[in-house]
């Protein structure tokens, strides 16, 4: 005979084990759950990046383009780290990065508030906006020389340019920012009775902030694609100094390395940028999340 005090025991028994896998499996299975979505998306981010490397290893290496004037990825990233083992690298990027950053940062306290100024009072806008129109389509690069004649060869000019040339993203995408700017939201701050400066505090540009930091954010790519083009023009360091000087030198894996770190050196700010912006725009809500 079967002892019935003891057939509760039994069923009960075997079912300690996956009660205590339950306990454990959630947080077990959740990070590896997390750790498998976070390598598949850089997965899916890097494998354009990853099969461009591929094919410039490859087709100089297979004689699809000349391995002369397009050396293969492994020796262009040789002589990288040569150049960045030499010192010759940080001296030039550090040069670049000081003459960019210098413009840039000029540019934004220039032009935010006057575009905030221009886009806010209309009378203003409408007595700018001819003068707006004619330097905002004249290419920086095309007054180079006009920089060049006035300020010289020397630091100034390079940064003027860079001024120049990311004071228009920043300042036209201020005005657009304020003048987008949802007009029932101020009617509704104004029906609360806000004056015109807590309304321009808490209204505007809050809600101007966004397509603010889009200037900014094209103003960095600006800022190293103007400046690596002035300094191939009588500049003694710099990232466009170093492609120029290479190019003649027919030091071609050199030429690429300078390249190459302007590239990086690009996506460094933007993403920087994109974090501020995202710092300073907590408030809203990423509709795309989920």
């Amino acid at each position: 005979m079967v002892d019935i005090a003891e057939r509760p025991a039994r069923l009960v028994a075997p079912t300690a084990a996956p009660d205590a896998a339950a306990a454990a499996g959630p947080g077990a299975g959740g990070l590896a759950g997390r750790l498998l979505g976070l390598g598949g998306k850089v997965l899916h981010r890097g494998v354009a990046i990853v099969a461009l490397a591929a094919i410039w290893e490859g087709a100089p290496r297979l004689g699809l383009v000349d391995r002369v004037f397009l050396p293969p990825l492994s020796e262009v990233l040789v002589a990288w780290w040569e150049l960045l083992r030499s010192g010759q690298l940080a001296e030039h990027v550090g040069a670049s990065l000081t003459r960019s950053l210098a413009g840039l940062g000029l540019a934004v306290l220039t032009a935010i508030p006057l575009g905030l100024l221009i886009g806010w009072y209309r009378p203003l806008a409408e007595l700018l906006s001819p003068l707006l129109e004619v330097f905002r389509n004249t290419a920086a690069l095309a007054l180079l020389p006009v920089f060049v004649l006035i300020l010289g060869l020397g630091e100034t000019s390079k940064i003027a340019l860079v001024l120049y040339a990311c004071s228009w993203p920043i300042l036209l995408n201020t005005i657009a920012g304020v003048k987008g700017v949802d007009p029932l939201l101020i009617r509704s701050a104004r029906s609360m009775g806000l004056n015109h400066l807590r309304l321009f505090q808490k209204v505007i540009l809050p809600a101007a902030v966004p397509t603010i930091f889009t200037g900014v954010r094209l103003a960095g790519a600006y800022s190293i694609l103007v400046l690596v083009a002035a300094e191939m023009v009588g500049a003694k360091a710099g990232l466009g100094y170093l492609i120029n000087y290479a190019q003649y030198n027919f030091a071609i894996a050199d030429m690429y390395s300078g390249i190459i770190t302007i590239s990086a050196i690009g996506v460094v700010v933007n993403q920087l940028l994109i974090a501020l912006e995202r710092r300073f725009s907590t408030w809203r809500v990423d509709v795309s999340a989920g």
